[in-house]
């Protein structure tokens, strides 16, 4: 029930607004701890190699991992996230706000 003088939101607005938030692109990468400079891709078989400069020592390569996956889409850090292989080189990652085209793009 809505308050006096407000509005119910149309159906289809609604709607729209679930699907939007549920965009997301997930991705498999090979992730290369300590490497000498930060990058994305190139692809390396099935998945996406992500080079970062982290250790992967207490959480840090896997932060460095989100901070460059969010930087390349344009998306804020709290946007993408490890769903799979925390503790590995493999991991599944999840970007909300993403792009197939975008990732196919930046995994060139």
């Amino acid at each position: 029930m809505t308050a006096p003088g407000r509005a119910r939101p149309a159906a289809g607005a609604a709607v729209a607004a679930a699907a939007a938030a549920a965009a997301a692109v997930t991705f498999d990468a090979l992730v290369q701890p300590r490497a000498s400079r930060a990058r994305f891709g190139p692809r390396h078989g099935a998945r996406i190699k992500l080079a970062v400069t982290a250790p992967p020592v207490d959480g840090e390569a896997n932060a460095a991992v989100i901070e460059l996956v969010a930087e390349a889409f344009g998306v804020p850090r709290s946007a993408v996230e490890v769903i799979a292989g925390a503790s590995s080189r493999r991991k599944t990652i999840r970007v909300r706000g993403g792009t197939a085209a975008r990732l196919e793009e930046l995994a060139r």
